[in-house]
């Protein structure tokens, strides 16, 4: 019978080795804390946190996520420790909400390893504050119990963990929260809310009565954008939108699309026979038009795919622990370890584990196997800006008139099915730049390759974004721009320049970058002066260019000054807010003398790999994800042939 706690009430565990599980709706940071007999935490070292997430007896999430697992070994800790608190904490300095009042209660549950739960708590109440203790695990009369605690902190970390009498609290909380951050730049952010069918409806019927409006395209939760009103549950009718040049307000942050009448519902899937589960059909998720229900689709298979993964792993972890347990019972007394009675222990020890395992993995199978058959009905579906370059969709292609709500970057996939690859979609616009890792990175691949060959690997790969966005854009809506100092990747570059899709010929040299990089702070700055103070089209030069701009760096910090470092930081930090985007390949070791100036550049890029790497996190269970990069099949004129077309489109576009 699981125990429902509330603030303060305490309940025995039959348990020492536990699970705790958090969920919050949205990206928060676990961790705990280890107290003596007062609940004082005496040194950094007793405290598990991402930077630090492996104690003895504790582990916890390497990241932010709405959901954690954190395993509690209470006989593994050290005989000083009576007190084990749990934490939870915003990830400040990143989009998302700055306090507890902003998002849904934490629930949390202790729980056995195989499932069971123990106790529970969700934590309301919360107003201002950052941190809180969850739940505290105590050691009385030589027995452990859980408490449900919920005590918050408006000062964050550095409170919390100075109330437990952790000396240097503020060093480690800021510690923590560099962390964070790094393990922000490696997560792959979760899809943002959507409105309501209702309150679609009534945009639909405003746009017919008023023309045109702009899309109502979500954007990540808790982030406010100059000139846009924060999302609400019920977002109101749009607003029809003027043509731009007629000196009415205009949008810096999204096209405008027009809004048409939704498509009809997708077909019934066929009936499967008694006992199978029901046939994927493409299209079958929620939303307004069938480009949204793919993306919406796509990421139900994500998640599904990342807490099916989850269970099985947590089921083979408890096979595991039960196993252990079960030898140690067995083997404890001396005269058993030897001969015929030992050996029948540890085999039927081993036999149990075996079935444990073997029955979470046929549970895995089956949702396995409902995923890819899913997978195989979704992909033939998906559009050009879902689909991978190989797809015939590609033969048809034809330069868009409305942008899509995403864009695909790459496929991920783990290693319990690695032939079962899920689109890794980005909303579009995007809203942090991109970091094509130009090093040798951290996989088995690129252990064996030359410098160089990854170094040309990665600009293939930044080359192929490029392609895809420009393909996806109507013709006069994105502008790309180059920085290649040194003009190492003429080459490969070549696909671009070819199809003259890009503004001028790639900058090179000191003075091609300032040059560059001073074009596009000064327009940063002059639409969001237009977008603070309200401004129509007419307030801006008309030289300006209002379209969406990509600059694509390449060979960084090469041609770089002082003056040139801090201009691509303001375009990486305020750029995607007013439309202008980063895209750099670069290796992180070529730019280590600036030190830890670059850090928060580095953060602000969501880090991408030329060949597969497991460094991306998924927001919900955190797990490492092996990313593939949106190459085009090895000899295929594909890229080429759309570059064609888009490059064709913008020559006959009216300037």
């Amino acid at each position: 019978m699981t125990a429902e706690l509330v603030r303060g009430q305490n309940h025995p565990l039959p348990r020492t080795r536990l699970e705790i599980r958090v969920s919050a709706g949205t990206p928060i940071v676990a961790g705990a804390t280890l107290g003596d007999e007062r609940g004082q935490v005496r040194a950094a070292e007793r405290v598990a946190h991402p930077g630090s997430p492996a104690l003895p007896g504790v582990e916890v999430s390497r990241q932010a996520a709405a959901d954690h697992r954190l395993a509690v070994d209470l006989e593994a800790l050290d005989e000083g420790v009576h007190r084990v608190g749990v934490l939870l904490a915003l990830p400040l300095g990143t989009p998302g909400p700055s306090r507890f009042a902003a998002v849904a209660a934490p629930f949390v549950a202790v729980t056995g390893l195989d499932g069971t739960e123990i106790a529970s708590f969700t934590i309301t109440g919360l107003s201002e504050e950052s941190a809180v203790v969850a739940l505290e695990l105590y050691r009385r009369q030589g027995a452990w119990k859980v408490r449900a605690v919920g005590q918050g902190y408006a000062g964050g970390l550095a409170d919390l963990l100075a109330d437990h009498g952790l000396p240097g609290a503020g060093q480690l909380a800021a510690a923590i929260q560099e962390a964070i951050a790094v393990g922000v730049s490696r997560s792959v952010a979760a899809p943002p809310p959507r409105a309501s069918d209702d309150a679609r409806v009534r945009a639909a019927g405003a746009s017919v009565a008023g023309g045109p409006t702009q899309a109502a395209g979500p954007t990540q939760a808790g982030t406010a954008q100059p000139g846009v009103e924060p999302p609400t549950a019920e977002p109101p009718a749009a607003v029809p939108q003027q043509a731009v040049g007629d000196g009415g307000p205009i949008s810096y942050t999204h096209p405008r699309r027009r809004t048409a009448a939704p498509p009809p519902p997708p077909p019934a899937p066929p009936a499967a026979a008694p006992g199978e589960p029901p046939r994927p059909v493409a299209g079958d998720a929620g939303g307004w038009s069938m480009d949204e229900r793919l993306y919406n689709q796509v990421w139900g298979m994500f998640e599904d795919l990342a807490r099916a993964v989850a269970a099985y792993r947590s089921a083979v972890d408890f096979a595991d622990s039960r196993e252990e347990q079960e030898l140690d019972r067995a083997l404890s007394d001396p005269r058993g370890r030897m001969g015929t009675a030992g050996d029948l222990a540890r085999e039927a020890a081993r036999a149990k584990r075996e079935d444990l395992v073997t029955r979470a993995r046929e549970v895995l199978d089956r949702e396995l196997a409902q995923l890819t058959a899913e997978s195989e009905v979704v992909e033939p579906a998906l559009p050009p800006a879902y689909a991978r370059w190989s797809s015939p969709v590609w033969q048809g292609y034809r330069v868009p008139m409305e942008l899509p709500m995403a864009l695909r970057i790459g496929d991920v996939r783990l290693p319990e099915r690695p032939e079962l690859r899920i689109p890794m979609l980005v909303r579009l616009p995007l809203e942090r730049g991109l970091w094509i890792d130009a090093g040798r990175v951290g996989s088995e691949v690129a252990a064996f390759m030359d410098p160089e060959q990854i170094k040309g690997l990665a600009v293939d790969t930044a080359v192929a974004i490029a392609a895809r966005l420009l393909a996806v854009y109507p013709a006069h809506e994105f502008t790309v721009h180059v920085i290649d100092p040194a003009g190492s990747a003429a080459a490969r570059l070549a696909p671009l320049t070819r199809a003259g899709v890009v503004a001028a010929p790639p900058a090179a040299g000191a003075e091609g970058v300032a040059q560059v990089l001073a074009r596009l702070t000064e327009r940063v700055d002059l639409v969001q002066m237009a977008v603070r103070g309200g401004a129509g089209a007419d307030a801006l030069p008309p030289t300006l260019d209002t379209s969406e701009q990509l600059l694509i760096v390449n060979d960084f910090p090469h041609g770089f000054d002082d003056r040139a470092l801090n201009q691509l930081r303001y375009l990486a930090d305020e750029g995607p807010s007013v439309g202008v985007h980063l895209l750099m390949v670069a290796d992180r070791d070529d730019a280590s003398e600036y030190g830890p100036v670059l850090h928060p550049l580095w953060r602000s890029l969501l880090r991408l790999t030329p060949v597969p790497e497991d460094h991306l996190a998924d927001p919900w269970v955190g797990h490492a994800w092996t990313y593939e990069p949106p190459l085009a099949p090895a000899g295929s004129l594909i890229l080429e042939q759309v570059l064609g077309q888009v490059g064709d489109a913008r020559s006959a576009w009216p300037r």
